[in-house]
């Protein structure tokens, strides 16, 4: 179901009003120099616009003189109450409080549906691919981060009218297999009693996180004498320790709240030859040269800042191409835009990324690669390191187990994707204001109190007459629930999920601030009436406003 925004209809409303104002004055053509937003700070109205500092040196006025005269020219109309000129030549609009009311059918009429629109997307078709953790190790706390990023991402985008898919590539071939399964080898020698970490190869993953896996692959082959196992068997276990890992990746994704709509695997690009189709198109259209033995991808005709090789001298392919065949079937199957999910670590996978895909003919900016900024674990100013296994990573079902699935989401989408952060563990276990998803979580639980009491009560419903709705609080949760589906479509045109959490927690502080100040069952039935309404549609939009950051809105706390 599609849902208008009484806030963009304000906006529009003003708009068309300045203009119409500013013809009857002999100033025409001057619409695409009307802007209306949100003040930035309070006492500034509801609405803001400085269309008077734009086009003062059209109309030979000085900028206030303008805004002066466009206030007084404003006609009374049921949208605007008041219009004043103010500053060097701002017009601050405030809102007629008994119009935003309405906004209260608006959202109990549609339920879990408002805020939801297809006027944004279109159904435009949106892969995202997120985490994408290599299977030869446990998932860790910034995999987590990009977990929480790309699943609200999706959510959101699906919100505002696109089609968006997850996926996850999993890079199971290549070179990292056979390491892997060498790590195998040797932990399953050292389970039969070798000494195996005194000669443990520099290129072979040393974590003890191998050791289940050997120990699984022996209970599952015992007929298989390990001692009849060598080099020529590292592709068999490390498809095997790719596989055990990929379960542990996909059920502590799940118990994440994260599910993906394809598992995409590399070996089947390879099988596929995808990757030498790849070069061989480039190399058609002129963009492969052939250097010191090794074939090169002309990327800097694309905008890269080097030449990137894509078959070693020795005949092997680096890891680009693969990823480019990737991006290539991408596109392939139809997706308007490619959204990908990198670790901090691959800022210089950006250039050439980009490069490969214009050098193919698709639209580069149809790819948009979003960096996921690294994540450290404190305890007021203390570095956690909380892994029990060897080594300085921490697992995410460390994280999960600790700080719990709505904590942890919401701290990791509160800021910027791209922003490194610190995550407290103290303050996501505290049970109290401080806490962000706390204070969120029991504005709700403080509602479906008040409608528990309201419900025992059993007195019939009377006419719901929303002018009752006056007071300062009322009005800033009016204009809060008007602004919902704005801040949803927002949040998706940017690629910028953050936005929710802020806006989630400004509902919830407005209606904390609400509770304090107004009596609701005590008042006269009229008033209860029109405040239990309104609060139902607080209810409504933090409920799914946390749905789309994959968070719970328990009854009680």
């Amino acid at each position: 179901m599609a849902s208008y925004s009484r806030f963009g209809e304000a906006q529009a409303h003003i708009v068309q009003s300045l203009d119409t104002a500013l013809r009857a004055r002999g100033f025409d053509n001057l619409k695409s120099y009307i802007e209306v937003d949100r003040p930035t700070e309070d006492g500034h109205g509801d609405l803001v616009s400085n269309v008077a500092l734009k086009v003062a040196r059209f109309t030979k006025m000085a900028p206030l003189a303008l805004a002066s005269a466009l206030a007084a020219d404003w006609n009374d109309d049921a949208v605007v109450e008041r219009v004043e000129a103010a500053g060097p030549g701002f017009l601050n609009f405030t809102l007629n409080t008994r119009w935003m009311a309405e906004v209260v059918h608006q959202v109990r009429a549609e339920g879990a549906s408002y805020g939801r629109t297809t006027a944004a997307g279109h159904g435009d078709r949106i892969l995202i691919e997120f985490v994408s953790a290599n299977p030869v190790g446990p998932m860790v706390v910034v995999n987590g981060r990009a977990a929480a990023i790309g699943d609200s991402l999706a959510r959101i985008l699906n919100a505002a009218g696109f089609t968006a898919h997850r996926e996850f590539y999993v890079n199971d071939g290549g070179n990292q297999i056979l390491k892997l399964g060498h790590a195998i080898l040797l932990r399953l020698q050292e389970l039969q009693g070798r000494d195996v970490m005194s000669t443990w190869p520099d290129d072979v993953y040393p974590g003890e996180y191998v050791i289940s896996v050997a120990t699984a692959w022996r209970a599952e082959h015992p007929d298989i004498v390990i001692d009849d196992l060598d080099e020529s068997s590292y592709e068999l276990l490390g498809d095997y320790g790719a596989k055990k890992f990929q379960q542990q990746h996909e059920a502590v994704l799940r118990g994440f709240g994260v599910e993906f709509d394809r598992w995409y695997h590399e070996r089947e690009l390879r099988q596929a030859l995808a990757p030498e189709a790849v070069i061989d198109r480039l190399d058609r259209l002129g963009f492969m040269e052939t250097k010191d033995g090794a074939r090169w991808f002309l990327s800097e005709k694309f905008g890269d800042d080097k030449n990137r090789v894509m078959v070693k001298s020795d005949g092997t392919m680096t890891y680009f191409v693969p990823d480019a065949a990737y991006h290539a079937d991408k596109f392939d199957r139809g997706y308007h835009y490619v959204i990908d999910l990198l670790g901090p670590d691959h800022h210089g996978y950006v250039g050439r990324m980009r490069a490969v895909v214009k050098a193919l003919g698709y639209p580069p900016d149809r790819l948009e690669i979003l960096i996921v900024g690294l994540v450290r674990l404190m305890r007021g100013e203390e570095l956690v390191r909380m892994s029990k296994r060897k080594g300085s990573y921490v697992p995410l079902e460390d994280l999960i187990e600790e700080a719990g699935v709505d904590q942890a989401r919401y701290f990791f989408l509160e800021r910027a994707p791209e922003t490194p952060m610190d995550f407290d563990l103290d303050l996501a276990k505290l049970r109290d204001s401080k806490n962000p998803v706390y204070y969120i979580q029991y504005a709700g639980a403080r509602i479906h109190g008040i409608l528990r009491q309201w419900r025992d009560l059993g007195e019939p419903d009377v006419e719901l007459d929303l002018a009752y709705l006056q007071s300062p609080h009322e009005r800033q949760l009016l204009w809060l629930l008007a602004r919902y589906p704005d801040v949803i479509v927002r949040a998706a045109m940017e690629r910028a999920p953050q936005h929710l959490p802020r806006y989630l927690t400004e509902l919830a502080s407005a209606f904390h601030g609400f509770y304090r100040e107004q009596r609701i069952l005590e008042e006269a039935r009229g008033v209860r009436q029109a405040r239990l309404a309104l609060i139902e549609a607080v209810l409504v939009v933090l409920g799914s406003g946390l749905d789309l950051l994959g968070i719970s809105l328990p009854e009680r706390m």
